[in-house]
């Protein structure tokens, strides 16, 4: 299945209606598409109800899914716990976190309270330590390879940490606009990339299935 966990609409500082963002996906093949907007505090109530609305109402027509989500983005570490419950209660399927990317000013020990909060998927991790990649794989977080220009560049550092930790791996674009439109073969790439081995690749297309389930309440 292709599958994209991390995207932007114009609800954050994408550019595309989230309906126009998933017909992009839709005509480029893919099974199903979260819209993960970023959020904090000032925002969650708007983007969660507004992606969880259009996923809904696009759902009933097209046979791409489209899974409502929410990316959590440098908010203070005491407010994970408290939005990652609400986002959930509130109808996101997939929440993603921020994660602390070696071309953002990421607070400190941002990795580590998303993990802790049970987010779904901790984006570009770059500066991932092995404690918090051990604490990922017993939370069943999944760490992010990522396509997206600066934030790849942790991408060989986060792949070699899962793996000697056996933390479960997905990859993803970080869409904002359609020059960031992926592709299969631009997966494979980037995960070999990455140091990734075939077998590697076969595990995260699996982990996508298992996310993918787990959004879908199957």
């Amino acid at each position: 299945m292709l599958i994209d966990f991390h995207s932007h609409s114009l609800l954050s500082d994408g550019v595309l209606l989230p309906s126009e963002l998933i017909r992009r996906y839709a005509v480029a093949g893919f099974d199903a598409i979260a819209i993960t907007d970023h959020a904090d505090s000032s925002n969650i109530d708007n983007i969660v109800a507004s992606l969880v609305k259009v996923c809904r109402e696009i759902n009933k027509y097209w046979a791409i899914r489209a899974i409502p989500g929410i990316e959590l983005t440098h908010i203070p570490l005491e407010q994970f716990a408290p939005l990652v419950k609400y986002a959930r209660e509130n109808g996101a399927k997939i929440i993603v976190a921020h994660g602390q990317t070696p071309v953002e000013p990421v607070i400190e020990g941002t990795n580590r309270a998303a993990i802790e909060a049970g987010v779904d998927i901790l984006a570009h991790p770059g500066k991932i330590s092995v404690e918090d990649s051990l604490l990922a794989k017993n939370n069943n977080v999944y760490l992010e390879i990522t396509t997206r220009k600066g934030h790849c560049l942790g991408n060989c550092h986060v792949a070699r940490v899962a793996v000697n930790t056996k933390a479960s791996l997905v990859i993803n674009t970080d869409f904002h606009e359609p020059r960031n439109m992926p592709s299969r073969q631009l997966f494979a790439r980037v995960a070999r990339s990455a140091g990734l081995s075939s077998k590697d690749i076969a595990a995260i297309d699996a982990n996508k299935e298992r996310l993918l389930n787990k959004a879908l309440g199957i």
